[in-house]
């Protein structure tokens, strides 16, 4: 992969125009009206005791997402501390789920309380029925239900983001005024929507190498990864299917939602990233509605952006701006 895709200095200002549909914001109020309409009840089974954990208690969490379906989600706190806590509401990479409670120890450690929310298909405890053809051509979830923005497999994951943030309200212990929406790649690309889709419900958000952002650019010059399976698709559906294939990511971009945005925001860029490259990127952090949007660049990284480095950014980022747990 090149240094960029673009020259370093072309990126601060790229802010390409890409099509939103006349009816975003009518089809993201009907889709999430019609989930929270369903109701349902928010469940929690304290599990810390299977997991041999001294200082975190864990609770094994369901909620209603998409369609009033029980969505799986990890919830993990320091043992002992007194509530109410920040939580960092975590969404997953391109085809993990929530995995066990001890791949997340690290947010309990720094006194917050962590909502590890699965993706539905992708983990293994929270099924996706499916709509819509497109998965015969390539196989994961890019092209899942592309035929229509009503069936595209993203309208259900999205939906189940926006309703984990719901969920914090349900959860004793936890601070509902200071949820922090946080995720690398998939994850970074969805905690972008629900900061888009529920503004007053979200205090910051960490967005690090989003994935989901710029389609058209991404299905263009992307090297490697989930991109590749909508340049696929459109391979073998040339020329017919491609603006429609468009027309259905539209409502799913990561820019719109960025220019719905208004909480404190962190991203981070890789400018060797073959995975998300970088102009997609700057596409969304340029066009991104909060005023407080600052950018991490690690300029000789791929996918992996500042690994654990960009952890401690982070926490320092949260601490300026007063979201750490109370001592």
């Amino acid at each position: 992969m090149a240094l960029t895709d673009q020259n370093p200095d072309e990126l601060l200002d790229y802010r390409p125009d890409v099509s939103v549909p006349d009816d975003f914001d009518a089809f993201w109020r009907r889709t999430l009206a019609e989930a929270r309409a369903l109701g349902g009840a928010v469940k929690a089974e304290r599990v810390t005791d299977r997991h041999l954990l001294s200082t975190v208690e864990v609770d094994d969490v369901r909620f209603p997402g998409w369609n009033g379906e029980p969505v799986a989600a990890w919830l993990l706190r320091p043992r002992g501390a007194e509530g109410p806590l920040p939580v960092v509401v975590t969404y997953i990479g391109y085809s993990g789920g929530r995995g066990l409670p001890t791949d997340h120890l690290l947010w309990s450690a720094a006194g917050y309380a962590q909502l590890v929310v699965d993706s539905r298909g992708q983990g293994h405890d929270t099924p996706d029925r499916g709509e819509g053809d497109g998965t015969q051509w390539a196989a994961g979830f890019m092209t899942r239900g592309i035929d229509s923005p009503d069936h595209y497999y993203y309208r259900r994951l999205m939906t189940d983001c926006v309703r984990a943030v719901d969920a914090v309200a349900e959860l004793p212990g936890l601070d509902a005024g200071r949820v922090i929406a946080a995720g690398g790649s998939q994850g970074g690309g969805l905690a972008l929507a629900v900061a888009g889709l529920a503004p007053d419900r979200v205090a910051a958000v960490l967005a690090d190498l989003p994935f989901l952002c710029h389609f058209r650019q991404a299905a263009q010059i992307s090297m490697e990864g989930p991109y590749l399976e909508v340049t696929r698709y459109l391979r073998w559906h040339s020329p017919h299917r491609v603006d429609t294939t468009f027309a259905t990511l539209d409502y799913f971009d990561g820019v719109h939602f960025a220019r719905r945005a208004t909480a404190p925001a962190l991203f981070s860029v890789g400018l060797m990233d073959p995975v998300c490259p970088p102009s997609t990127v700057y596409a969304a952090f340029n066009h991104y509605a909060g005023a407080d949007r600052t950018m991490t660049v690690w300029p000789f990284a791929d996918h992996g952006g500042g690994f654990g480095r960009n952890t401690a950014v982070q926490m320092k980022w949260l601490r300026q701006r007063g979201l750490t747990p109370r001592r």
